[in-house]
């Protein structure tokens, strides 16, 4: 992850163009579905406050272990030290949170898959884990009751929208797209 974290880098992810919040000092993400935290780190090294939710004890024990790790490495402690993670459901935790967050990320476990390459073996762990999202109603609507400026959702580039909910705009590549809701102020 090092050199996607390089600042020059780091500005061309899909997920921080999409994220970027303009006029917010010290922003604020709240990553609902936390999974491995990679991309809870690539916002926190973008400048993001992050509080990653993940309710999978397993994958939660494991992504904090990561972040202790993490914590030691000189070019990541500063990084690391802007995440906060929560094992839990974040349906209930964002109904809990005690602030308004500027992003909630969520990133649900894609639909399977009908191509017959496997997914990349980081995934696979999570695959076996984690059931793609039957709540994905109650997810949306939690997300954007917790009043953020924007609700940013990973999906398959050529998926179909979360929830059917149709985004402000997307952002997309190759394999993935990023649909943003922009709730009404």
């Amino acid at each position: 992850m090092l050199p996607r974290l390089r600042q020059g880098r780091l500005q061309q992810e899909l997920l921080v163009r999409a994220a970027r919040v303009r006029g917010a000092e010290a922003p604020t993400a709240v990553d609902c579905t936390a999974g491995l935290g990679e991309d809870s780190l690539l916002l926190a090294a973008a400048g993001f406050r992050v509080t990653l939710f993940e309710r999978d004890e397993a994958i939660c024990a494991l992504l904090a272990d990561a972040i202790a790790r993490a914590a030691k490495e000189p070019q990541l402690a500063e990084v690391v030290g802007r995440m906060t993670l929560v094992g839990g459901d974040s349906i209930e935790g964002l109904a809990e949170l005690g602030f308004t967050p500027d992003v909630v990320y969520l990133d649900p476990m894609f639909p399977a898959r009908t191509k017959s390459a496997a997914v990349k073996k980081k995934f696979q762990l999570l695959h076996h884990l984690e059931q793609p999202c039957e709540e994905e109603d109650a997810l949306v609507a939690a997300a954007l009751a917790a009043g953020p400026r924007k609700v940013v959702i990973k999906r398959p580039a050529k998926g179909p929208q979360l929830a059917g909910m149709k985004p402000s705009y997307s952002i997309g590549g190759k394999a993935v797209r990023y649909d943003v809701l922009v709730p009404p102020r």
